[in-house]
């Protein structure tokens, strides 16, 4: 298989325009997320561990966004519902209204922490003097708004395409074929990066655009099948 750098060699004459995933791939959910809970129980009186709960929760909230982004639950399931599984690993129930109020102030908070992964803003100020940066993400559109303009990377991006405005989410092609337009490029000129092979990767590779997996916690040579980089400045020596 080429290497990473070989393949963006063959292409990188060709291409105009860089993708990005926003959580879990610029924007640190796991850490934003952690400081969001962390409020949110202090605020309710919520007694319980949070690393335990945190623990617990990353998986089941991953699972939930796999189902929600393969259209077999709905958003409010995937709100509430991450919640309440969580909750039940503790033994503790509690009422809908509850969850609700837990859940929406959890929502509210979660942009107030912006921490980025390493690399991001060095990298993106590097990316931006040579291809138009764009954001395609899953996640819902009031809140990504308030991370991009909250974290300062707003300014980096031409466009913004999010699941809602495009009425598909990811891995259609539906959403990567509005954003390409959106966008005013084609896929052979676009590269994708995001941090899930099925969502970012694989449905990129399908609407036709080069991806690229950002796998910080893997090991980079993962038999995936895609090619892997696992710290955001390894793009500026690819690019």
């Amino acid at each position: 298989m080429p290497k990473l750098h070989d393949i963006c060699q063959m292409h990188r004459a060709t291409i105009t325009d860089i993708f990005f995933d926003l959580d879990h791939t610029l924007w640190d959910f796991d850490r934003n997320s952690a400081l969001a809970f962390d409020k949110v129980f202090t605020k309710h009186g919520i007694d319980v561990d949070l690393e335990t709960f945190l623990g617990h929760y990353t998986l089941i909230n991953s699972d939930y966004w796999n189902r929600y982004e393969q259209n077999l639950i709905t958003i409010e399931e995937l709100r509430y519902g991450r919640l309440r599984s969580t909750f039940e690993r503790f033994g503790m129930c509690h009422a809908n209204d509850v969850l609700h109020t837990l859940a929406e102030a959890y929502i509210d908070h979660l942009p107030e922490h912006n921490h980025l992964f390493d690399g991001a803003i060095d990298t993106l100020h590097y990316l931006k003097d040579k291809y138009r940066l764009h954001i395609i993400t899953n996640g819902f559109s009031h809140v990504q708004k308030k991370k991009m303009a909250n974290s300062g990377l707003q300014p980096f991006f031409t466009t913004i395409t999010d699941s809602e405005m495009a009425g598909a989410k990811k891995p259609d092609p539906t959403i990567f074929e509005y954003a390409l337009e959106k966008a005013g490029t084609h896929a052979s000129a676009s590269v994708m990066i995001g941090d899930s092979l099925v969502a970012d990767v694989k449905g990129a590779s399908g609407a036709g655009l080069h991806p690229i997996h950002f796998s910080p916690y893997e090991n980079a040579a993962s038999q995936s099948g895609f090619q892997t980089i696992r710290h955001l400045s390894e793009l500026q020596t690819i690019f």
